[in-house]
């Protein structure tokens, strides 16, 4: 088995796209069949997804917490600080060398060294 598919849906979609963006991903806004205008970046086999907020849906989830292998990974989290986004303090774990930011939503996510 292998992920496909991983949707965020905010009501900034534009914000979260240079949040994710500084972590190298590079996204095409568009649409296909009925769904709404989003944006879409490519992970080897797995397509990450920008959407709006549902009709009914009246804020984020803030509880889902997503980790990248990230290639560059102090380059990356310089970037990041030159963009005034905090970050952990990065430290070795069980998992690898890792430190944790959260995006413009608020959901954690963990930035591994690959």
């Amino acid at each position: 088995m292998e992920i496909r598919l991983i949707v965020i849906r905010t009501n900034n979609q534009r914000r979260l796209v240079d949040f994710y963006s500084l972590l190298g991903l590079k996204f095409q806004f568009h649409k296909h069949n009925n769904s709404p205008f989003h944006y879409s970046a490519t992970i080897g086999s797995l397509a990450f997804e920008i959407y709006p907020l549902s009709k009914n849906q009246l804020e984020t989830v803030q509880n889902l917490r997503l980790g990248f292998a990230i290639e560059n990974f102090e380059e990356t989290l310089k970037l990041l600080e030159d963009n005034n986004i905090t970050i952990s303090k990065p430290e070795l774990t069980n998992f690898g060398f890792l430190t944790v930011v959260s995006d413009p939503d608020g959901r954690k996510i963990e930035l591994y060294k690959k």
